[in-house]
């Protein structure tokens, strides 16, 4: 009998319990919102534009035409972001996705090709008020599960005591000793060589193709993230505007943008966005990142120009945030893979 076949029934056993957590924690996920007048809707996994993160790979696929017409090429969505957009512009102020979303090349402890998203939106909402969503929906979540705490490698923390506020520039400081922002004199064009310096002085290796947000990510990776959400889950904020190409700046810091993730364990949960609703900008940002994604990896994905028309047509002011179903379920389950919350694996 191999580890690949998860249907054995002696494998299977082995997740039974995690599955049922995981039932469970669906069902708390739909009352949460049905009791906030939320409509759960569905859009189609198949996008012009799957995403448009430089960093991210793909699934593409040809949609032949059903009247004889030339194959359109699709590809799979990596968050379903910008057909929910498009639904807030339709006049829909409050809804959330279950949805299956697919990355290519992703395959770890916590990252799966294809998982579950759960992604919600607010219009005319803050992100303080989705950082009270994300708090009351995991608290909802461990109570039908069962659970007090969240829990991963013998270690626990708590979401039922407030959960701390960190901004990015806070962390780096305390954990790294590095003033992130005073990297980004330019805050739309960081500092390459002042950040590169800064992470050589504190001993992470840096090469001369990094790029800036490169070793960005060398700090957080190595000096950041194992500290976080540990005792208490921790929302991370106020990033450097250059890195967040969906959101808007801050309208107290321009150096920052309305962005947060939220951490337990060490673990990325939630990405969460002010949302930019300035279509030439989206534009100017979107077409930045592919430059970027075609300079590093030789690909690219066309602009999705019926998202940046619905822009130009009056997107609300909204927030939105996308949480790692999976990942909520293992660390509620104590589960040490995501393919141990999972029904059938990719194989």
């Amino acid at each position: 009998m191999t580890a690949n076949k998860w249907w054995h029934p002696e494998v299977f056993a082995t997740r039974r319990d995690n599955l049922v957590l995981r039932g469970k924690a669906v069902q708390a996920v739909r009352g949460f919102f049905a009791a906030q007048d939320f409509a759960e809707v569905e859009t189609p996994c198949l996008q012009v534009s799957p995403g448009m993160e430089p960093h991210l790979k793909a699934f593409t696929t040809a949609l032949s035409d059903a009247y004889g017409g030339p194959d359109v090429i699709l590809g799979l969505h990596t968050s379903p972001e910008f057909a929910m957009k498009k639904l807030l512009v339709a006049g829909v102020p409050r809804l959330y996705q279950m949805a299956r979303v697919f990355r290519n090349a992703e395959r770890s402890a916590t990252h799966h090709p294809e998982f579950t998203m759960l992604e919600w939106y607010r219009a005319g909402e803050s992100l303080e008020r989705l950082m009270e969503d994300m708090e009351a929906l995991t608290r909802t979540c461990a109570t039908a599960a069962g659970v007090t705490s969240l829990r991963r490698g013998g270690l626990s923390c708590d979401p039922f005591l407030p959960w701390r506020r960190l901004s990015v520039a806070e962390a780096f400081g305390e954990y790294a000793g590095i003033d992130i922002l005073a990297t980004a004199p330019d805050p739309q064009a960081p500092d390459r060589d002042l950040l590169a310096a800064e992470a050589r002085r504190i001993g992470i290796s840096v090469s001369e193709s990094d790029r800036w947000d490169d070793i960005f990510f060398k700090v957080m990776m190595d000096r950041i993230e194992p500290h976080l959400g540990f005792d208490l889950p921790v929302f991370l904020h106020s990033y450097p505007v250059s890195m967040a190409a969906l959101s808007r700046p801050s309208p107290t810091d321009s150096r920052v943008a309305e962005r947060f993730e939220a951490y337990a364990m060490g673990v990325e949960l939630a990405n969460a966005f002010g949302e930019l609703t300035d279509a030439a900008e989206q534009r100017r940002r979107f077409e930045a990142d592919m430059r970027l994604k075609q300079e590093l990896y030789g690909d690219s994905h066309p602009v999705d120009e019926d998202f940046l028309a619905a822009l130009e047509y009056g997107m609300p002011e909204a927030s939105g945030i996308a949480l790692g179903f999976d990942r909520l379920v293992m660390l509620l389950a104590g589960a040490e893979r995501i393919d141990e919350v999972l029904w059938a694996p990719v194989v």
